[in-house]
């Protein structure tokens, strides 16, 4: 449990330490998350310096390479991170493990569940706070009019009329939306995110042949990202 607590304590010195370069900076991380489908790349928001941070630190350390995207389902999510998917059996339950804390709620109202967001899985704690460790992608499906006027009777938060545009045109969950924190997006290789989601799986979501990940970061220059990937940096 130590050595847990010191992670967090690195985590958070890692975010006293980068919140306030990063915003100033010219060079931002790529996460190139790596499956036998293809890759994807994926860029990390300032507004969830925890999360960004704690993914980094993950990445850069190996621990996400050989786990699984261990729960699939079609237009909804894939969701990886459990580090029990490590040589995991065919039998064996995952979804609970976790690396020994949680990263506080970042949920931020600019940043919401449209196809391709990053997102932490969490448990049912009351302050919403994030796994360690554990993520989904969303992928989701279009909504009509119709459809997310009756979702926001229910919602957590109220959406803005250009995230409704976003979720009629590009998909995405909104019901997820004010529950869970949303720390990055796809840029680049939404193809292998269907086609994961799209997989043979069984009962328990879980695909029928493992889909195994291997997680790196690289800074890159701004300017490059939004040349090579068509992402556009807030100003």
């Amino acid at each position: 449990m130590k050595l847990n607590r010191l992670t967090l304590l690195t985590v958070c010195c890692l975010i006293a330490l980068n919140t306030f370069a990063q915003k100033k900076s010219k060079r931002d991380y790529v996460v190139t998350i790596s499956t036998d489908e293809g890759k994807m790349r994926l860029i990390l928001f300032d507004e969830t310096p925890k999360h960004k941070a704690n993914f980094i630190k993950l990445s850069k350390d190996k621990f996400y390479d050989g786990l699984l995207f261990h729960r699939i389902i079609k237009d909804f999510m894939i969701q990886g991170g459990d580090p029990n998917s490590k040589n995991a059996k065919p039998e064996d339950m995952l979804g609970r493990g976790d690396n020994g804390y949680k990263i506080p709620a970042e949920i931020e109202p600019n940043l919401f569940h449209r196809k391709g967001a990053l997102a932490a899985a969490r448990d049912n704690n009351p302050k919403k706070e994030s796994s360690g460790c554990q993520f989904y992608i969303v992928e989701g499906r279009k909504w009509s009019k119709s459809e997310l006027d009756k979702q926001a009777s229910r919602a957590a938060r109220k959406l803005t009329d250009a995230q409704k545009k976003v979720y009629e045109t590009e998909g995405g969950t909104p019901h997820l939306d004010g529950a869970y924190t949303v720390f990055g997006q796809v840029i680049d290789g939404i193809p292998v995110l269907d086609s994961i989601s799209a997989k043979p799986k069984d009962e328990r979501d879980r695909p029928d042949k493992d889909v195994k990940m291997k997680v790196s970061v690289k800074k890159m220059k701004k300017k490059k990202i939004t040349k090579k990937y068509g992402y556009v940096f807030a100003s």
